[in-house]
């Protein structure tokens, strides 16, 4: 994919507002303040394309982005304490709702602090896509908190943490520094290359 050309595309806060399937979809998913939107600023070579919030719980809807062909979709970060129950309710609609459609999902990233073991709400979504047999791979974030010797250990770690819940692949990655990007990259473009060939049949 040529990363450079993208676009932001729109939010969408009811699952009923979601836009009919257009291409390749890669979801993000992620604890609130883990790093979406770094990410895919980093991944697009962007500053603002997705706007970056140091206050947990900013980013309420789902936002599309154009990249080549394909769709960055950027979920509501979940785990955020101090949100009301109603808002939280239409947070679990949006999600399910863009789960249960019908998308051409080639891949999602869920996005864990390389820093910490998955918490409980990473868990939760950690068995959410086992259960629905989402394809994923976990993107660690925010590597550049850690000493280079302790890398691969944490790597390593997480592959043994994730890997009874289906996960494809670990990948650190950091947003500020551009560690993993390129590895990243060439994950998603085979995603997408697999994504768009035909079926067999047609």
């Amino acid at each position: 994919m040529n990363y450079q050309r993208n676009e932001f595309l729109a939010s969408y806060g009811i699952s009923s507002q979601l836009p009919a399937p257009a291409g390749p979809e890669f979801a993000f998913s992620g604890r609130s303040n883990v790093g979406k939107s770094s990410l895919i600023n980093r991944l697009c070579a962007r500053k603002n394309l997705a706007r970056v919030s140091s206050t947990p719980g900013k980013t309420a809807t789902i936002n599309f982005y154009r990249v080549d062909t394909a769709y960055f979709v950027d979920l509501p970060g979940y785990g955020f304490a101090r949100v009301s129950a109603a808002e939280r309710a239409r947070w679990d609609e949006l999600i399910n709702g863009y789960f249960a459609a019908p998308r051409p999902l080639a891949l999602l990233l869920q996005l864990l602090d390389c820093r910490h073991d998955p918490s409980a709400d990473d868990k939760q979504m950690l068995e959410y896509l086992r259960y629905h047999g989402i394809p994923f791979v976990a993107v660690l974030t925010k590597a550049e908190k850690l000493k280079k010797a302790e890398l691969a250990a944490c790597r390593a770690r997480f592959e043994s943490l994730c890997a009874p819940y289906g996960c494809r692949g670990v990948y650190l990655t950091s947003a500020a520094k551009g560690l993993g990007i390129e590895e990243l990259r060439a994950c998603l473009d085979a995603a997408a290359a697999a994504a768009e060939e035909p079926t067999d049949g047609v």
